[in-house]
């Protein structure tokens, strides 16, 4: 039986710059290290893998994050962020006052792909955005009953 999901995994080109980002949605850091080539190799057949990772807690929600960077100045995928790709979309994060975190983020330069919309279907008002490297985050502020 799944007990609960447990963490996302992000390759990253610049763990520091991307730990730095994912702070301002109030994230921090667990546990961090090298990776251990020869593990990896065994458990997922990726051979000479050299690189390292950092978790990232957030205290509302038993979701981790772990970010990896790998030696070899790896490139992000064409397109990564674009809606309509084929595998991962985006990241969503639920938010208590959609305005606030906005005009917080942009403080610290963060850029929106729009204005903040609402979905009409349930009240939901939400925005998208680019995290690190191209990947498509969502925040999302839902009607209180």
């Amino acid at each position: 039986m799944i007990e609960r999901m447990d963490h996302l995994n992000i390759v990253v080109t610049d763990l520091d710059a991307a730990r730095n980002f994912f702070s301002l949605f109030g994230f921090t850091e667990g546990i961090s290290s090298h990776l251990d080539t020869s593990f990896l190799a065994s458990l997922t057949g990726i051979s000479g893998a050299r690189g390292k990772f950092v978790a990232l807690h957030h205290a509302g929600s038993n979701l981790s994050i772990e970010l990896l960077q790998f030696d070899g100045g790896s490139k992000p995928a064409a397109g990564i962020g674009l809606a309509d790709r084929i595998g991962f979309r985006h990241l969503a994060f639920a938010v208590t006052d959609l305005e606030s975190e906005v005009a917080r983020l942009k403080e610290h330069g963060v850029s929106f792909l729009s204005d903040i919309r609402v979905w009409e279907k349930t009240g939901k008002k939400l925005i998208y955005l680019y995290g690190p490297d191209g990947i498509l985050l969502e925040l999302a502020e839902y009607p209180r009953p």
